[in-house]
């Protein structure tokens, strides 16, 4: 163990805090004063894990209403832009979480909550991005895809983040319609129609997060408490929550099912 940049203590950051890539784990690690690590905990801010996701998403989305030919530049543009808005998201999001990102033991250990970046800083890091990104969609897209990343950043930030998060039980439902809008905004991207097609993919992504982000409030259920933040198992209780799961699951399984119907929605019939 080196003297000089010793080990978190597994009892306080958990056994795996040093070797797992969450935003809180690479910003722990990233403690030094070089460029490197500067880098790093900018790159942190934007939530790596949520970023991916929601960008492979956005691709599907396009590749799923592309059947026939795909227009590779499109693709490109409309995964750039939308990787640069979620980025813009995430950022601010963490400036706005950071009082219950100090009591939550996964998030103790964001760059904006241990001040190694300044809110200012990242307040102006969410907004290069989020105008970036809106730029690239804008020049190169659709309206449509425009109208949606500005939606899903608007659900994100101000009715989930700063609003229903900290007010209401379902928080979860909320946070889950901005989830869902990257997969419209690539299948949107691809078909330039808002149509049944880009229906069933939204409620396709709805419907996965929940059984995810209740389990994960299940599991976190203590830290959500300290936090005061109106999980749905603090409000109702782990029972009421696991009944939940199993709905939101059969509804994704339903929904799942129609895009095997392929007469469904015109954006097939259509070509």
């Amino acid at each position: 163990m080196s003297a000089r940049r010793p080990r978190p203590s597994s009892r306080r950051f958990g056994a795996k805090a040093t070797l797992d890539g969450t935003d809180g784990a690479l910003a722990a690690r990233a403690d030094g004063n070089t460029w490197r690590d500067a880098v790093v905990r900018y790159y942190s801010l934007a939530k790596p894990g949520v970023l991916y996701g929601n960008v492979l998403t956005a691709a599907a989305g396009f590749l799923f209403a592309s059947p026939g030919r795909v227009d590779w530049p499109l693709f490109v543009a409309v995964c750039i832009g939308t990787t640069l808005v979620i980025g813009s998201a995430c950022v601010l999001n963490n400036v706005l979480d950071r009082d219950i990102d100090t009591v939550m033991e996964r998030t103790r250990k964001r760059a904006t909550v241990t001040g190694r970046v300044q809110a200012r800083n990242a307040v102006l890091y969410s907004v290069l991005l989020g105008v970036a990104g809106i730029g690239i969609l804008a020049a190169w897209t659709n309206w449509l895809v425009v109208a949606v990343g500005l939606g899903g950043y608007l659900a994100y930030v101000v009715l989930y983040g700063m609003l229903s998060k900290r007010m209401s039980v379902h928080g979860t439902l909320v946070g889950s319609i901005s989830g869902a809008a990257p997969v419209v905004g690539g299948y949107v991207g691809a078909s330039g129609v808002l149509d049944a097609g880009a229906v069933i993919v939204f409620l396709m992504l709805f419907f996965w997060q929940l059984p995810a982000f209740y389990a994960i409030s299940i599991y976190r259920r203590d830290e959500y408490a300290r936090a005061g933040v109106p999980v749905i198992a603090v409000v109702r209780g782990v029972a009421n929550t696991t009944v939940q799961v199993l709905v939101y699951t059969v509804a994704f399984t339903v929904v799942a099912l129609l895009p095997s119907r392929r007469g469904w929605w015109a954006g097939v019939t259509r070509r």
